[in-house]
């Protein structure tokens, strides 16, 4: 198991939902509520980068980690979803962790 890409993926992971979460609480907010759209401006491509990264980050991952296909599918799911990140990346640290208590 590749446990450098594993952490890697697992903060990938949750800066991205934590993007998703600013984007649509107060970026979108701030555009739609107050007329301040270049806070979407500038927080749009940002998560958009994050986005592209974690759905190509699990497409390696798949082959690299392994990661199953379970995993593999909530993982670009939960790309796409809010919230869903934040599970997904509970589940990477129990598979960690469950590598850490083989190796001992």
């Amino acid at each position: 198991m590749n446990r450098t890409f594993l952490k890697w993926l697992i903060a990938i992971c949750l800066i991205e939902g934590l993007s998703t979460l600013v984007l649509f609480f107060h970026a979108m907010p701030m555009k739609y509520i107050f007329g301040r759209p270049e806070w979407v401006s500038a927080v749009g491509p940002i998560h958009g980068f994050l986005f592209v990264v974690l759905v190509l980050m699990f497409v390696v991952g798949r082959r690299v980690v392994p990661l199953g296909d379970r995993l593999f599918f909530a993982g670009l799911v939960g790309a796409v979803l809010p919230f869903v990140p934040f599970i997904v990346d509970v589940w990477l640290v129990r598979l960690l962790r469950e590598d850490s208590s083989r190796r001992s």
